[in-house]
């Protein structure tokens, strides 16, 4: 092991990431994933040191600070290591492959991701966050193993390499079974024993929002009338939107409480999380018509309008959890908290309503002096506790809320990390049209657009192809199977909202793209890297919905959902290929497969296709979209149209509703209520 100082060519300052920009400035030699830092490594049989991470992750600036800050620690990495920083957002390709193998390493995962490899990229050692002496003693001690026995390394990366390979291997199911509803009911059962009926959500901490688990569940409930299933949903919604994971003053969610109830978030905001909860909280308006979730959507929607959209109707990415106290220093959660004293100067009278309302008490409180706003009634009870009309009530709240949004703008604001995903963008997107069918609001629907005008102008390749990411008028990376199976499902959205056929035509060019870059024909699945990159050591096919869908249940999905606007049997076959595969997987933990049993409800329960045609085709489709029809594709024309769905259903001077199944219509109504009608005697 060598140990000898060397000269500081840290070559971060270079890239556009804020993340790695954040480490441009470490004395560790950091490059960034390259060929050329790869080559290096080889030619030099030097070991790579790769660090994962993302800007808005507060215990990878606690790791920074310790040790890659620190002289001597840096000194000791780039003596014995070609050391590697790589964004996790854009980068999620090399993330998935490094996740994997420390999670059979370790059993566990998350950020920062540290792993040392060999200089082929084989990985042989890593885990999460490591304080500066285990960090320090870790390398000294892999530094000296790979000088005198390098063969035990190689002899550990060869069988981890296998085992890796042996996780990708998935196996189409060929026996032909038949979709079945039955087939939910031990799922579901057994979901249910996970429950937390006091706090909403599961019984674990720290608990994630989980949106798509709760999307499907939710849709279960109401499809079968589980009066038990709904209730706990609307539990949870309203837990998650009340406690401090939930920004009441500027709106917007934060990634995830660390406790039971909700209450202590750790406070970064991701673009993510907040498109995926304005799809649920609207999707929950249009079962409940609660005033309270119309209310978390606009809060919401504001929050993106106001601190994470660019001019030209790009979306950011992420708010950071750090941000600077009044001491200047940097500390988790600083933008968000109250002092109790501070809380009395601002709100003088209203004080003592306001400490009732959001509990600046013991339950209230965090650490120190510091307190999180959580909500545990609803407005009505705590008026009645009270004694004053809810109306009242609600406008002292609402005044209460405007101080405070005044006292924090004096605040120094979290990082915001500007740079823009394809992906995330799409699932904003669909947020936005999500939000625009339940509460009519149209600026909702121009927001949409704009963005997806955005993405067909930025993010599409002369080929035609996807770009990943996208700063300062830049657009770099190759796109991903996420950014694809999102922007997709985007345009299928964005027509079934305003019935133009350039965005249903899109997103049949996209997966014709997707077919011919991702598409496996072994497991009948999606790669999650295109066949045009450079390939990692394993190629991952991403199976597991997470806090983010899964990339391959979001392009069954679409398949399915294509097939059905275009009368497309392969797509729809294609569809069914993917969800036979999965399904063997699903009753081990089936929080990790919510998407493909949205898909499973779409094949073992009645779906419809709904076509409308005439001159007041966009008035009767706001009656549909209005409502909670997740069993629906909708189309509409007032004009001749060659989309199958359509093709040959106008009659002029005739406004037409044609309720379908599987392209086999009823007779035509005249009024969205007796189309409604049809749907609901089925």
């Amino acid at each position: 092991m060598t140990g000898n100082s060397t000269e500081h060519t840290n070559e971060l300052i270079h890239e556009s990431s804020p993340y790695l920009l954040q480490h441009a400035h470490n004395p560790v030699n950091w490059k960034p994933w390259n060929d050329r830092a790869l080559k290096e490594a080889q030619n030099k049989n030097k070991l790579l040191l790769i660090s994962v991470g993302y800007s808005a992750c507060h215990w990878c600036h606690v790791m920074e600070h310790e040790s890659f800050e620190d002289e001597g620690v840096a000194d000791l990495m780039n003596s014995n290591y070609i050391n590697i920083k790589v964004d996790r957002e854009e980068r999620p390709d090399i993330d998935h492959v490094y996740m994997n193998a420390v999670q059979v390493m370790t059993g566990m995962g998350g950020w920062p991701m540290n792993v040392v490899a060999l200089p082929d990229g084989r990985p042989v050692w890593g885990g999460t966050y490591f304080r500066k002496e285990q960090w320090a003693d870790a390398l000294k001690q892999i530094a000296h193993l790979y000088e005198t026995q390098p063969e035990k390394l190689v002899e550990y990366a060869e069988k981890l390499e296998n085992g890796l390979k042996q996780i990708q291997i998935i196996e189409p199911d060929n026996d032909g079974n038949d979709f079945h509803k039955d087939y939910f009911l031990p799922i579901i059962e057994k979901w249910k024993r996970s429950f937390d009926s006091t706090n909403g959500g599961y019984q674990r901490a720290p608990k994630f929002m989980m949106p798509n688990n709760f999307e499907f569940l939710m849709r279960y409930a109401f499809q079968n009338s589980d009066k038990e299933l709904m209730d706990h949903c609307i539990l949870t919604l309203n837990k998650i939107s009340w406690g401090g994971v939930f920004d009441p003053i500027e709106g917007g969610f934060s990634r995830y409480s660390v406790d039971e109830k909700w209450h202590v978030p750790h406070f970064e905001k991701m673009l993510y999380d907040n498109a995926q909860l304005v799809q649920l909280y609207s999707k929950a308006y249009k079962i409940t018509k609660d005033e309270w979730y119309k209310e978390v959507v606009k809060q919401t929607l504001n929050y993106i309008e106001k601190e994470m959209t660019d001019a030209s109707g790009a979306f950011y990415s992420a708010l950071d959890a750090d941000s600077e106290n009044s001491n200047g220093l940097k500390e988790e959660g600083a933008y968000y908290i109250w002092t109790k004293e501070e809380l009395k100067a601002i709100l003088k009278d209203d004080f003592l309503l306001f400490s009732a309302y959001y509990n600046i008490n013991k339950y209230g409180k965090w650490e120190g002096q510091n307190y999180v706003l959580i909500r545990t009634k609803k407005p009505e009870t705590i008026a009645d506790e009270l004694g004053i009309p809810l109306v009242e009530l609600k406008e002292r709240i609402h005044d209460c809320h405007e101080k405070l949004r005044v006292e924090r703008a004096k605040r120094i604001k979290p990082g915001l990390d500007d740079k823009s995903l394809t992906s995330w963008n799409s699932m904003m997107i669909s947020g936005y049209i999500d939000a625009y069918r339940a509460l009519g609001i149209e600026d909702y629907l121009k927001v949409a657009k704009k963005n997806a005008d955005f993405i067909i102008k930025h993010q599409i390749q002369e080929s035609g192809r996807l770009y990943h990411s996208y700063k300062n008028g830049k657009s770099t990376i190759n796109g991903y199977l996420e950014d694809y199976a999102f922007t997709i499902e985007a345009f299928l959205n964005l027509y079934e909202a305003t019935f133009d056929l350039t965005y249903l035509k899109k997103a049949e060019e996209l997966l014709d793209i997707t077919n011919e870059d991702f598409f496996d024909p072994d497991s009948k699945m999606y790669f999650f890297t295109s066949a045009k990159d450079r390939p990692l050591i394993t190629k991952t096919i991403e199976i597991s919905d997470n806090v983010i869908p899964a990339s391959n249940s979001v392009m069954a999905r679409n398949l399915f959902r294509i097939g059905k606007f275009t009368a497309n049997r392969d797509h729809i076959s294609g569809s069914e290929k993917m969800l036979k595969t999965i399904l063997q997987k699903v009753p081990e933990y089936p929080q990790s497969y919510s998407n493909w049993l949205e898909l499973l409800m779409n094949f073992s329960f009645p779906f419809f296709e709904i076509a409308i045609t005439g001159e007041n085709y966009k008035k009767s489709a706001g009656f549909f979209q209005k409502r909670f029809l997740p069993n629906t594709v909708l189309a509409g024309t007032n004009s001749e149209s060659e989309l199958a769905l359509l093709k040959d259903r106008l009659v002029k001077g005739k406004d037409l509703i044609y309720i379908c199944q599987d392209g086999s219509c009823q007779l035509p109504v005249g009024s969205p209520e007796e189309g409604i009608q049809l749907i609901n005697q089925v």
